[in-house]
């Protein structure tokens, strides 16, 4: 049955008829799909279609375990290329707007890191605070219901999954079925080696080194720039992200002896600020024993204050971290919404009473496609950005360091000869004994991918936060979020340069030369198209009929005994396989029409590519939009 949260919000939501009609049932797992065309219907789940999607929206649940197992999947958009990626994140709030704004956050992060993957996300529906045994059933119950999926999305870890539960993920589906796993499956285990946090040290590092060019901007014509180890941090949420990113600046003390200080951190039951610096691995220290740090942090001083740490403060309202100053504030809580200038929306702090920072790096992910949360993050930046003089690095270009190393074990393929074999899958036993006895070559592979993901994270963000810093100062006006956009959008551009038409075309529908028109309507009916090829007895394509021809031929008369070749153009637009998206495109806009045929050198029909087509597997709607801003 459907998980109780899940059930009341989708019978609230849903019309009758789309229970009876749009379910799908496979051996007691249970869907419903929505595509782009379903705009009605995703608004209902508060979910905006746009011209980038979303491709694909299924609600899921499994009927056939005893406990409650379900969630949502959002494929965003895969015209950077298959599968999308994205996490799974778990929590009895999940919701598939929520989902939806995390995969649309993927598409731009994936396009900013130049990955050859799409964007998704999915979210299972259950409690975090479930036995080890349950929720490891809970995870297996929900790779089941994903398998349905495997070409169109690979799964990692979020807030409330981690590497053990891809693991269980491919124990189900198979190794290139879920990436971020162990090193004993090869994998790039993205948590473990802090492959997010990582991106957002590189990030500070580097905004730290070009920040002095700022300052022709009017904003920040009196930025002041600390020495190194006298730059200040604050980190918002001590989960992954936050203790990864606490950790690498310890380990950069360590080995250079000058690092940033942290001097303030927050988890879910409270907030520690000392303007001095925080004990890093006291903190680290603890968080392995216990997920909340901070009230045993400040148990574990009782003879404060010292010279060390002369006003260590401990507050249970988490949320007033963001009160204090720093040179840097590092995002990285489960709330997208962790500053606002509006109260009504319910942010962690509003700039009002927020403290003052050089800058944010955002760790955690922000980004949302709803018009409205847009237009509040644009606010926000015209106060905290254009009057305050704080830079904001957003989410998609710094937090890639996760996606990059899963990626990775994409990039770098599992060879034929160490994936499970099929009849092992779902056999925890065995697998482990495969995994064993092949330790030696996954343990290989794990640091191959590694060594590549390393190179490939540091030099993304590094170009990103130039890039970002670049488009800033030639655009004055522009807000960071712009500019972050603007930059995914060129690499989705770049990408796109290298596609052709055979990469997107689909099948194209046809009647022969002399059929009736009725036959032809017929056809477009059963093929669910608004366009079809007419072919000579050879194969060539001599003429195109759309449902508008038919359409005038009826209003003319009647049609019965009508022959396509009465009402067909024969004068025909077309491309070739190997034209680019771009020609095709253009095409369409200068003939002002909807579709277009994919003919051979010969003539004859290889497929069709149309505008509805284009929009859902292609970016390019979105930068012509974006020209037109």
């Amino acid at each position: 049955m459907l998980p109780k949260r899940m059930n009341e919000f989708l019978r609230d939501v849903l019309p009758n008829e789309v229970w009876q009609t749009r379910r799908i049932e496979d051996n007691g797992l249970c869907y419903l799909e929505f595509t782009s065309q379903d705009v009605e219907l995703l608004h209902r789940l508060g979910i905006e279609v746009d011209n980038l999607g979303p491709r694909l929206v299924a609600c899921m649940w499994n009927e056939r375990e005893p406990q409650e197992i379900g969630g949502y999947l959002v494929v965003d958009n895969v015209a950077m290329g298959l599968p999308s990626m994205g996490g799974i994140r778990l929590s009895l709030d999940v919701t598939p707007a929520a989902i939806h704004n995390l995969a649309r956050g993927m598409t731009l992060k994936n396009a900013a890191a130049d990955l050859p993957y799409g964007g998704g996300k999915s979210g299972i529906v259950a409690s975090t605070t479930l036995s080890p045994a349950e929720h490891t059933a809970v995870i297996r119950g929900f790779a089941h219901l994903l398998r349905r999926y495997v070409r169109l999305y690979n799964p990692g870890p979020d807030v409330g999954t981690n590497d053990q539960d891809m693991k269980t993920i491919a124990i189900e589906n198979g190794l290139d079925a879920v990436v971020s796993k162990p090193a004993e499956m090869g994998g790039n285990r993205i948590d473990q080696l802090g492959a997010a946090a990582g991106g957002c040290v590189i990030a500070l590092e580097t905004l730290y080194r070009e920040a002095h060019r700022l300052r022709v901007l009017p904003q920040f014509r009196n930025l002041q720039i600390p020495a190194w180890n006298e730059v200040t941090c604050i980190i918002q949420g001590f989960g992954a992200v936050g203790a990864g990113f606490a950790r690498f600046i310890l380990e950069m003390q360590q080995r250079t002896g000058s690092a940033p200080r942290i001097i303030g951190i927050s988890d879910a039951s409270g907030y520690l600020f000392c303007e001095t610096g925080l004990d890093v691995g006291l903190l680290l220290a603890l968080r392995e024993k216990n997920p909340l740090v901070t009230k045993p942090y400040f148990l574990a001083h009782p003879d404060l204050p010292t010279d060390d740490c002369p006003a260590l403060k401990f507050s249970s309202a988490r949320d007033d971290l963001l009160r204090e100053s720093a040179f840097a504030l590092i995002p990285a809580a489960p709330k997208a919404n962790y500053l606002d200038v509006d109260e009504s929306s319910n942010p962690s702090m509003t700039v009002a009473k927020a403290g003052h920072w050089t800058m944010i790096i955002e760790g955690a992910n922000t980004y949302s496609p709803d018009p409205k949360r847009k237009a509040a993050r644009r606010r926000m930046e015209r106060q905290v950005y254009q009057e305050r003089g704080t830079l904001i690095a957003t989410d998609f270009l710094v937090n890639s360091g996760g996606v990059i190393f899963a990626a990775h074990e994409r990039l770098i393929p599992t060879p034929a000869e160490l994936r499970i074999p099929n009849e092992m899958l779902g056999n925890r036993a065995a697998v482990e004994k495969w995994l064993n006895d092949h330790a030696r070559e996954f343990a290989e592979l794990a640091e191959k991918r590694r060594i590549a993901a390393e190179k490939k994270r540091d030099e993304v963000i590094r170009r990103n936060m130039i890039e970002l810093v670049d488009g800033l100062i030639a655009d004055e006006d522009a807000l960071p979020c712009q500019v972050a956009e603007r930059i995914s959008i060129r690499r989705i551009v770049s990408k796109e340069s290298l596609r052709v038409v055979r990469d997107v075309m689909v099948e194209m529908a046809t009647t022969p030369l002399g059929s009736s028109v009725q036959d032809a309507a017929r056809v477009l009916i059963e093929k669910n198209t608004d366009i079809l090829s007419v072919l000579a007895p050879d194969g060539r394509v001599v003429g195109i009929v759309t449902d508008w021809d038919i359409t005038q031929a009826a209003a003319r008369g009647t049609i019965e005994g009508v022959k396509v070749d009465d009402v067909m153009t024969r004068q025909i637009v077309s491309c070739g396989p190997e034209d680019s998206i771009l020609e095709a495109v253009t095409l369409l806009e200068q003939h002002d029409i909807s579709a277009l045929p994919v003919l051979s050198k010969e003539g004859r029909a290889l497929g069709v590519v149309s505008a509805n087509l284009l929009a859902t597997r292609t970016l390019y709607r979105l930068l012509l939009g974006e020209q037109q801003v």
